[in-house]
């Protein structure tokens, strides 16, 4: 059993008795399904149910799994008009349960993995589809200042330090040599567009699967997962959902790629981008193709390293190595697309 498991519930109780208001012990802790970076659990305590979300622990990548970041993002836009889950407390200190940690309240939702939405009907996939494009506006709309988060990263040149980024974090945890990555690390960086300014709060893994919705309306509850948040460019979060609505629908990640989205009532990505910059108040984007083309490779080179830890036994899901296996084949689209 992997090591994210191996915690004293016991020692874990005493810690949270001490630093929440009105928690009780005993727990349990049953680790959710999915999620390939940082490991999550469902806490079952006598006050109630909570979620604990954790560093893995051993040897890791510079600044990956940054779940301190979460908790201040998280914090700050508790009174915003992103819908976000309550945060209780960070732990820094790894004796506790052996790596950095944090708890959050307990949303009962429910979680889309497939965007085809097969369950739904014309009308709820729309509003699904038109759930997110309001919550991404939302998101990038936020006045970084007013919620304390103008330093949560660096302003100006977004895109070539990210492709300078993670073409570090590839070239780390590179399994083995991949040609169309070693295109796109020499396309990239010549093409970036001159840098226009833009800088918002942007979520980083912005995708339907990382946003609850109620269980009985078709309504946006939370938005999970912000470890790869950031001051970025807004087109990032964009191209990188349209991105992988592109994917082949029978792929480990499910996409839209081969669906007949009009005859789902599922709007086209040209419908769904024209839609956000309507509300965004953006006439056009220019350079569309480069920030689909950089979405993919950001997204190779974090899944290169997603199956570089599952090779070492310390990824946080089984499906670790089948994620891995989209590497080629996206970075193939990207280098078809130049």
């Amino acid at each position: 059993m992997p090591s994210y498991f191996d915690f004293d519930h016991d020692k874990l109780a005493e810690y949270l008795e001490a630093q929440i208001a009105g928690f009780k012990g005993p727990l349990s802790a049953e680790k959710f399904a999915g999620g390939q970076s940082n490991p999550t659990f469902k806490i079952t305590a006598a006050s109630g149910t909570y979620v604990l979300r954790r560093k893995p622990p051993g040897d890791l990548l510079k600044s990956a799994h940054a779940v301190d970041r979460e908790y201040r993002v998280l914090s700050a836009l508790a009174n915003s008009a992103v819908p976000v889950v309550e945060v209780y407390h960070l732990c820094e200190d790894d004796s506790v349960i052996g790596s950095m940690f944090y708890i959050m309240e307990f949303k009962q939702g429910t979680v889309f993995w497939d965007p085809a939405l097969p369950d739904m009907t014309n009308a709820q996939r729309g509003t699904i589809f038109d759930q997110m494009n309001q919550v991404m506006v939302a998101l990038h709309s936020v006045d970084i200042d007013d919620v304390g988060l103008s330093d949560f990263g660096r302003p100006g040149n977004y895109f070539a330090r990210q492709i300078s980024r993670w073409t570090k974090q590839y070239q780390a945890s590179e399994i083995e040599t991949i040609d169309d990555m070693d295109k796109l690390i020499q396309w990239l960086p010549r093409n970036t567009p001159a840098d226009d300014g833009k800088l918002v709060l942007a979520h980083g893994d912005f995708r339907l699967d990382n946003i609850m919705f109620d269980a009985v309306e078709s309504r946006a509850i939370a938005v999970l997962d912000w470890e790869l948040s950031t001051l970025g460019h807004p087109y990032a979060d964009l191209a990188y959902q349209c991105m992988q609505l592109r994917l082949d629908n029978r792929s480990v990640l499910a996409g839209l790629g081969g669906v007949d989205r009009q005859a789902l009532g599922i709007p086209s990505e040209e419908e769904y981008v024209a839609l956000y910059c309507q509300r965004m108040g953006i006439e056009a984007i220019e350079n569309w193709d480069f920030y689909v083309i950089f979405s993919m490779f950001r997204f190779a080179a974090i899944l290169e390293g997603v199956g570089q830890r599952a090779l070492g036994g310390n990824a946080s899901s089984d499906k670790a190595s089948q994620m891995r296996a989209l590497v080629k084949p996206l970075a193939a689209m990207a280098v078809a697309m130049i």
